[in-house]
């Protein structure tokens, strides 16, 4: 008679254990019966027929016996199964008995997305996109509890509780006897693969008798400097919770998923490694970076004070204190004479079921601005990230006028519900040219979830997409407009002003630093035209790409009136607007915050803010035209350059894309 003692694992209900019947078998053994305790239940594969069972059965080289228990145990090896042999003549040989202690052991998460965590569910191994679909969401906790300014992320420790609601709780469930039979134990661990790219951290909770100490209740037990940890076996029925949270964003070289595993390992001699008999896993993704578009609902606006933008200043307070929003202003000395608050942030979020925060894309610009997003911004609930880039490799196109989002469009039967980013490079056939850095460009796509459109902009002096358009709602078709300069547009309202007879109508009049300019003569400079016309086909091209990239025809474009000139800068001809920007503006709902452009007058109005008016009004929009002319458009910018919005986040959560 041999005697051993085993462990039979049950994931949520039961889990089967497999032994070969002739392993154990003595010598000339040619059947063989089973007999077990009430909560042992087994079958035989091949299988056997009802007959067989009742009288010794055929032993074969095949055979193995699969058995299970129906609940967990209360005492370590309470339950046994025993096996009889017999020879030819079924006479009995020996007997092989197996003590069994049933562990019910289940990792979970919160796999079907509903805020709470569920026992056992069967999808929580594996990640699906869609309405449909399943895996658990971990968020990247980039904000900060404390006083100090310091991401949460980057503590190994817990001193403030508020700050778990940043985490993802994952409950090991376990039922069974008092304590694992001798030598057993359970570890959660990550894979080597999975460590050399990702990274994140867990903390479990411990019932301490000092309940101040929070590093204490909620050590770390593991991270990607620690690869696997012995974790808590409790009495009974118990749920042991841990707390996991993501320190990085997906990127190039991380799509974002995360497999966290928790195996039971067997002792199998002195010296000799623990053998795993078992092992559950979650699989997670941690949530993406996703910007918000002039659609959505504001919250905030941002914009600098300096020394010379007081009239500008003064007009921005008007117009959102009338669009009904809350104006934060940035003094100079956070700001240092750096008013392009458009350039250095870009406003999104991180979503998941169980919580939701605003995070601020912080550029690689690093000019006056630099330390606003996090001295100012960073806080409880308010996420920082950024992406480090050789100095020598940043250029103007790095900062984040050029860098906006769609609303969400349907492009040839693809949804986009969360719109798609658009940034601007060199041309593609361009040998030389400048480009959006490749570290933010990976970044950005890497989020996945606004698939991002290339536009040809370094034709610009500057290089920002938000040079040369924007979106603004719409009550119809798409729900918005695509906003583009149209330096075509421009001509054709200065020629219908010469034919109507206001061809002495001066460009200008009223700026102090400008020769007023008459419409005849900008119409007679062939030079401007020839500049105008080289600029109309650079928008010409990022039109058709816009229209095949978000879907879009020619109804859903509002061509506005702006003329461009072209200056040499670097040895490279590129172009500046010739009067203040229309399109370069703020959109605050229905309120549009716009340049003005100090067009030529009739009947004492300015010519072009009545043609833009007349364009966008019948939308249901208010147009509001603000002088930045003197302290943001000779420095080569406009009212949306020196301004940012923080907006609602989208209604639409990002896991049910389908993709």
């Amino acid at each position: 008679t041999t005697s051993n003692t085993g462990i039979v694992l049950t994931t949520g209900y039961r889990l089967s254990f497999v032994c070969s019947v002739l392993r154990s078998a003595p010598p000339c053994s040619k059947f063989f019966s089973v007999k077990h305790t009430a909560d042992v239940q087994y079958s035989i594969n091949p299988p056997r027929s009802e007959a067989d069972h009742l009288s010794p059965i055929p032993l074969n080289d095949d055979t193995v016996l699969l058995f299970s228990m129906k609940k967990a145990s209360e005492e370590e090896n309470d339950n046994k199964l025993s096996v009889r042999y017999y020879g030819t003549d079924k006479k009995m040989l020996g007997t092989a008995v197996l003590h069994l202690t049933a562990v019910e052991i289940s990792l979970d998460v919160d796999a079907d997305r509903d805020g709470i965590v569920e026992k056992n569910n069967p999808n929580k191994g594996c990640w699906k996109w869609g309405p449909d679909g399943h895996g658990a969401i971990i968020l990247v906790n980039c904000d900060s509890e404390r006083r100090w300014r310091k991401l949460d992320h980057e503590q190994d420790f817990i001193d403030r509780e508020s700050d778990l609601k940043d985490m993802t709780t994952m409950v090991l469930r376990t039922k069974g006897p008092a304590k694992l039979p001798e030598g057993y134990k359970l570890t959660m661990h990550i894979s080597q693969g999975d460590a050399e790219s990702i990274r994140f951290e867990i903390l479990q909770q411990t019932k301490q008798a000092d309940q101040d100490s929070l590093r204490s209740k909620y050590p770390l037990i593991l991270q990607s400097a620690c690869l696997s940890a012995e974790v808590l076996y409790r009495r009974g029925f118990a749920e042991n919770k841990f707390y996991v949270e993501g320190i990085r964003f997906p990127d190039k070289d991380f799509d974002g998923l995360v497999t966290i595993n928790l195996s039971l390992l067997e002792p199998i001699g002195p010296g000799i490694p623990e053998t795993p008999i078992f092992t559950d896993k979650v699989v997670l993704r941690i949530a993406p970076w996703i910007m918000t578009p002039n659609t959505l609902t504001p919250k905030e606006v941002f914009v600098c004070s300096t020394t010379d933008n007081y009239t500008f200043l003064k007009e921005i307070r008007s117009f959102v204190a009338k669009s009904g929003h809350n104006l934060k202003i940035c003094h100079e000395y956070m700001n240092r004479g750096d008013r392009w608050m458009q350039d250095e942030v870009e406003f999104g979020y991180i979503d998941s079921p169980h919580q939701r925060f605003p995070v601020v894309l912080d550029s690689p610009r690093d000019r006056g601005l630099v330390d606003f997003p996090y001295e100012k911004l960073l806080g409880p609930d308010f996420g920082y990230v950024t992406k480090k880039a050789q100095k020598e490799d940043v250029n103007s196109l790095d900062s984040f006028g050029n860098l906006e989002v769609s609303p969400p469009v349907t492009v040839n039967g693809k949804k986009y519900p969360l719109g798609r980013i658009i940034i601007g490079v060199a041309f593609p056939t361009a040998a030389q040219g400048r480009n959006m850095t490749q570290v933010i460009q990976d970044f950005l796509w890497a989020q996945k979830v606004q698939e991002p459109i290339a536009l040809f902009s370094d034709w610009l002096c500057i290089g920002h997409v938000d040079e040369f358009m924007t979106f603004v709602p719409a009550p119809d078709k798409n729900g918005f407009r695509l906003l583009l300069a149209s330096p075509d547009a421009g001509y054709k309202l200065f020629k219908s002003l010469s034919k109507q007879g206001h061809g002495n109508a001066t460009l200008f009049d009223g700026v102090e630093t400008e020769t007023p300019r008459p419409v005849d003569d900008i119409l007679n400079d062939e030079e401007l035209q020839d500049h105008n016309n080289y600029v109309q086909s650079c928008i010409d091209w990022n039109r058709d790409v816009l229209k095949r990239e978000l879907g879009l025809d020619e109804g859903d474009i509002i061509d506005l009136p702006i003329l461009f000139k072209l200056v040499k800068e670097d040895e490279e001809v590129r172009a500046l607007a010739y009067y203040p920007d229309v399109v370069n503006m703020l959109v605050l709902g229905k309120n549009l915050g716009i340049p003005k452009p100090f067009g030529p007058k009739v009947n004492g109005r300015c010519a072009i803010e009545a043609e833009v008016c007349s364009l966008l009004e019948p939308l249901g929009l208010s147009c509001t035209f603000i002088d930045n002319f003197a302290s943001y458009h000779q420095l080569l910018g406009e009212v949306h350059c020196g301004s940012n919005v923080r907006r609602e986040p989208f209604d639409f959560k990002w896991w049910n894309m389908e993709m």
